[in-house]
C-alpha cells in the first residue's frame, strides 16, 4: 500500500461540513491500496462537536496530533466566538471590535491557525525523516494547512497535493475583511506559491479548476459527495408542505427575495399559510432572523441550531422540498455547497437560489435534481414555489434524480487514489 499523510485541522469529533470530505476519503482509502495517516490538532477549537462521526474513522489508522496555539480570546472580543466560522463576523462591531478585526485580517495571514505552521513543520519533518510516506496532502480552509505542505515540499522535496474545499482569495467572506492592499497582495502571493509548488491541486468545482489552472497544470475537480446507500424504501414524508434548509445561513446567504415571496404567498393564500413550514437546521445569523420576523413568517419557521449528522439525513428524506442557498457574493458562480449531494441522495425536489450558469446549477442539471432560480428572479421563484405546492396538494410532489452514483464517497475516493498513483509513479 502507498502511504498518504493527510494534514487537516478538522477531524472528529469536529462536526459540520469541514470535516466530512477527508474523513470519508480516509474511510475508503484502504479499498484502493492507500494507507492513510492523519495529522491533526491536539487541542482544537471546533465550533461544532459531533461524536457520531468518530464511527467513520477506520480502525487502527495512525493519527498524529500536535498542540496548537490559537488567539481565540482575542478573536472573541470582536464578535467572533471561539472556533466560529469567519462567515459570521460581527456585521456591526464596536470601535474596539473594528480595531481587532483589522488586526485579525492583516496580521493573521492566511488565518489564525498560522501559529501551527512552524511547530508542525518541525514535528512532521522529524516524522518523515524516520517514516516513509508517498504523498503529503493538505486540506483547507484553514489555508495555513497548505503552508505546512509548502514548507515540507521545499525542505524534503516530497510529493504534495493541496486540496481546496473552498477557495482562498475567492472565498465568499474575503471581501468582508478589512484588508489593506499589502495584506491582499500577501494573500495572493501565498496562494499562488502554494498552487505553483504543489504536485497536484484538488478542487470541488470546475470554476475553481479554471481559475487555478493558470498556476498549475495538474488541477483536478473532485466534488464532495454523499456516503449512504441510496434506499428505495418509502420514507414517510412530512404532513405539512415542508421546505428544509441544512447548514449555516449567514448574512451573505440571507435570501431576502425568498422572504418577500413567501410573505406574499402566505398573505394571499390562507391554505398555503396553514400548510407551509420552513425548517432551518444550522446556525442562523441575527439579520436572517430579523428578516423572517419582519416579513411575518415566524410562525411558519422552525430553527434548529444544530442536528447530528445521522439525524440530518432523516430530516432531508422526510422534507417535501429541500432548499439550497448560495451566497450572493462575487464568487457565487463557483460555490457548490456540500449538502447538494446529500440532498440528491434524499430524492426530494431541490429548490436552489444561485447563479443559473454556476457550478451548482450544472450539477442539478446533469442529475435532474431540481431547479435553480437566479438571485433577482422573484417571479420565477414565486411561480416555482406555487408549482411545488400544487404538486404537494395533488400528492404528486416527486423527483427522479439520475447519474448521482458518481458522487458516492467511495467513487470519489477512487478518483483521489488514481491521482495519488499518478503523481507518485
Amino acid at each position: 500500500m502507498k502511504k498518504a499523510l493527510i494534514i487537516t485541522y478538522y477531524w472528529p469529533p469536529a462536526g459540520g461540513s469541514g470535516v466530512q470530505r477527508w474523513l470519508k476519503f480516509v474511510k475508503y482509502f484502504r479499498d484502493f491500496d492507500i494507507e492513510p495517516i492523519v495529522y491533526t490538532v491536539q487541542n482544537p477549537s471546533y465550533p461544532i462537536i459531533d461524536e457520531s462521526l468518530i464511527n467513520d474513522v477506520p480502525e487502527n489508522i495512525e493519527i498524529l496530533k500536535h498542540p496548537i496555539w490559537e488567539p481565540n480570546s482575542l478573536l472573541s472580543l470582536f464578535g467572533k466566538k471561539k472556533g466560529e466560522s469567519a462567515g459570521f463576523l460581527n456585521p456591526k462591531p464596536s470601535f474596539l471590535g473594528k480595531l481587532l478585526q483589522y488586526i485579525r485580517a492583516n496580521y493573521f495571514i492566511p488565518d489564525a491557525r498560522k501559529f501551527w505552521v512552524k511547530p508542525s513543520v518541525k514535528f512532521l519533518k522529524n516524522y518523515l525523516e524516520e517514516y516513509k510516506v508517498d504523498v503529503v496532502i493538505t486540506t483547507g480552509p484553514p489555508h495555513s494547512m497548505h503552508l505546512i505542505g509548502l514548507q515540507l515540499k521545499q525542505q524534503l522535496n516530497i510529493k504534495w497535493i493541496a486540496d481546496f474545499r473552498d477557495p482562498w482569495t475567492e472565498i465568499d467572506y474575503f471581501h468582508q475583511l478589512p484588508l489593506t492592499k499589502k495584506a491582499i497582495k500577501k494573500h495572493h502571493r501565498l496562494e499562488e506559491e502554494v498552487l505553483r509548488s504543489a504536485d497536484a491541486v484538488l478542487v470541488v468545482g470546475n470554476t475553481m479548476k479554471e481559475n487555478f489552472s493558470k498556476f498549475n497544470s495538474n488541477v483536478f475537480t473532485v466534488t464532495n459527495g454523499y456516503d449512504e446507500t441510496i434506499s428505495n424504501a418509502v420514507i414517510e414524508l412530512d404532513s405539512k408542505f415542508s421546505v428544509t434548509h441544512i447548514g449555516l445561513m449567514n448574512a451573505d446567504r440571507n435570501p431576502k427575495m425568498l422572504w418577500e415571496v413567501l410573505s406574499e404567498i402566505v398573505t394571499e393564500n390562507k391554505e398555503f399559510a396553514d400548510d407551509f413550514e420552513l425548517k432551518l437546521i444550522g446556525k442562523v445569523a441575527i439579520s436572517v432572523n430579523g428578516d423572517i420576523l419582519k416579513h411575518g413568517l415566524s410562525k411558519n419557521v422552525h430553527v434548529l441550531n444544530y442536528v447530528p449528522y445521522n439525524e440530518v439525513i432523516k430530516f432531508q428524506q422526510a422534507s417535501q422540498v429541500l432548499l439550497l442557498i448560495v451566497n450572493n457574493v462575487p464568487s457565487a458562480k463557483g460555490i457548490i455547497t456540500g449538502k447538494i449531494f446529500e440532498y440528491l441522495m434524499a430524492k426530494r425536489p431541490i429548490l436552489a437560489i444561485a447563479p443559473i450558469d454556476g457550478d451548482l446549477a450544472e450539477i442539478l442539471n446533469i442529475t435532474n435534481g431540481g431547479f435553480v432560480i437566479d438571485f433577482e428572479d422573484k417571479d420565477s421563484l414565486k411561480r416555482s414555489i406555487l408549482d411545488l405546492y400544487s404538486d404537494f396538494k395533488k400528492g404528486t410532489l416527486t423527483i427522479n434524480p439520475k447519474n448521482i452514483e458518481q458522487f458516492h464517497r467511495k467513487e470519489l475516493t477512487k478518483k483521489v487514489s488514481e491521482i495519488i498513483n499518478k503523481i507518485t509513479e
